[in-house]
């Protein structure tokens, strides 16, 4: 084979996966906490999509993912305002869901199909490494923060050997989403999930949801020194885009991606060095890439929007049940807050089991995990393997005993600024505070946050 056929054939398949070895603050303008400025008809025009609380009609249930499955294989910067038992399925959403931004979908699309029962199985043992997760009141709302793990697990690959390392630098898909904002004393990533639908089961089509929102928002710092932090910003939290009031998950799809960027800095007063942007189906073919996950939940629940089918206790899934256990939210009477405690669970679970030196010495395992992520995953215009490396480094340090976990501080979780449904006003001078602490390695390990 000559050199040139050799070098063709390596663009179209990934190489073995084995490794080789062993800010600067903005000045905030104040805002009256109860006055925001009116927003223009354009956005209460689309209050209808917005505000949660009624499933969309027409949608039939999702297939249900059962608890026992497993193997199926701009930019003027913008101004932040300031200021145990989940329920039965029920297809009015319970007063919980009101919290939550965009309208309350029917997961599965109008083709999705009628639940099916549950197949016992004993259930797992519960994994020692993640239980301190388990059972904490409202750990904070991230939409769908289980498929950033595609962008860690592609930090794996780093890793590797050289060519290894141009593989993937082809691969990476890039997107221009970063601000000019000075660079601080920490290095800082932005970790998008989109609710885009790309038609994997259970997600419903484009065609049923015009439009995106970046329903997860993370910020992930890892301070010269101190420990790592992973922190979430509500979906519907409060914020001046330019002249107009809306939620933040709309913001992206509204004025760009850089928009986004530069909210997410007004709020942290500190620079944004990189962003990952995850697609929505992204989770459910890195779980199955890995052989599944062990994740528990101590209610049975049987959820006709996300397709859920739950027995008490752990259970050994694959990717389809994760991804339904990442988004159930009305069968859960703590709503958006109980999901975000799920998906830390789901997360870590992930994490655990893709670091593992089973999975890291499974050439077979690292080239899937490595497709599936690269096909989920876009990255801002200067990311390169070497930064999703540290990347990975990073989530695994604040996702440890010794990290910083939570939420931004909010003053009000269900304010009604009119035009907009209810919303989340943020704590703008306690933000700043937690994350100038967080940059410069000061502030101390454990939960933050709101709630």
């Amino acid at each position: 084979m000559s050199e040139r056929e050799q070098r063709q054939s390596s663009a179209q398949e990934p190489p073995s996966f084995l490794p080789a070895g062993s800010s600067q603050q903005f000045r905030r303008q104040h805002v009256q906490a109860r006055q925001p400025q009116q927003t223009k008809q354009a956005s209460q025009a689309r209050e209808p999509r917005r505000s949660g609380g009624t499933a969309r009609s027409g949608a039939a249930p999702a297939t249900p993912r059962t608890s026992q499955s497993i193997g199926r294989g701009k930019s003027s910067l913008p101004v932040a305002y300031s200021s145990d038992g989940p329920r039965a399925a029920n297809p009015t959403p319970p007063r919980s869901a009101r919290r939550s931004s965009g309208s309350s979908r029917m997961a599965g699309g109008a083709n999705a199909s009628m639940p099916r029962p549950l197949t016992s199985v004993a259930p797992a043992t519960r994994p020692a490494a993640f239980t301190a997760t388990a059972g904490k009141p409202g750990r904070h709302r991230v939409r769908k923060t289980i498929a950033i793990l595609l962008v860690l697990i592609l930090g794996l690959t780093a890793a590797g050997c050289g060519y290894t390392w141009m593989w993937v630098d082809r691969q990476l898909q890039h997107k221009n989403m970063l601000t000019q904002m000075a660079s601080g004393p920490a290095t800082s990533w932005l970790i998008l999930g989109s609710d885009e639908r790309d038609g994997t089961q259970g997600t419903g089509s484009s065609d049923d949801t015009p439009g995106f929102r970046t329903d997860t928002i993370l910020v992930l710092t890892k301070p010269k020194h101190g420990p790592a932090s992973l922190i979430s910003i509500p979906r519907d939290s409060l914020v001046k885009a330019g002249d107009e009031d809306m939620k933040i998950n709309a913001v992206a799809n509204l004025q760009g991606y850089p928009a986004l960027t530069g909210q997410v800095e007004v709020i942290t007063g500190h620079k944004i060095d990189h962003a990952a942007l995850i697609r929505f189906g992204g989770l459910e073919g890195v779980v199955n890439a890995i052989g599944g996950v062990n994740l528990c939940y101590d209610q049975s629940v049987n959820d006709p929007y996300s397709g859920l089918n739950w027995t008490a206790g752990c259970h050994d899934v694959d990717g389809g049940t994760a991804l339904a256990f990442s988004r159930m939210r009305y069968a859960d009477s703590k709503g958006d807050f109980g999901r975000a405690e799920r998906q830390r669970k789901v997360i870590g679970a992930i994490a655990q089991k893709a670091a593992s030196p089973k999975t890291l010495s499974n050439p077979s395992t690292d080239s899937k995990l490595a497709k599936a992520a690269l096909g989920a995953v876009i990255v801002d215009e200067n990311a390169n393997p070497l930064t999703l490396a540290r990347m990975l480094l990073a989530f695994r340090d604040a996702s440890g005993a010794d990290g910083i976990n939570g939420s931004v501080y909010w003053t009000d979780p269900d304010y009604y600024p009119g035009g907009l449904g209810s919303t989340v006003l943020l704590d703008d001078k306690r933000n700043l505070d937690l994350f100038d602490r967080l940059n410069k390695g000061t502030h101390q390990p454990g939960t933050v946050g709101g709630m």
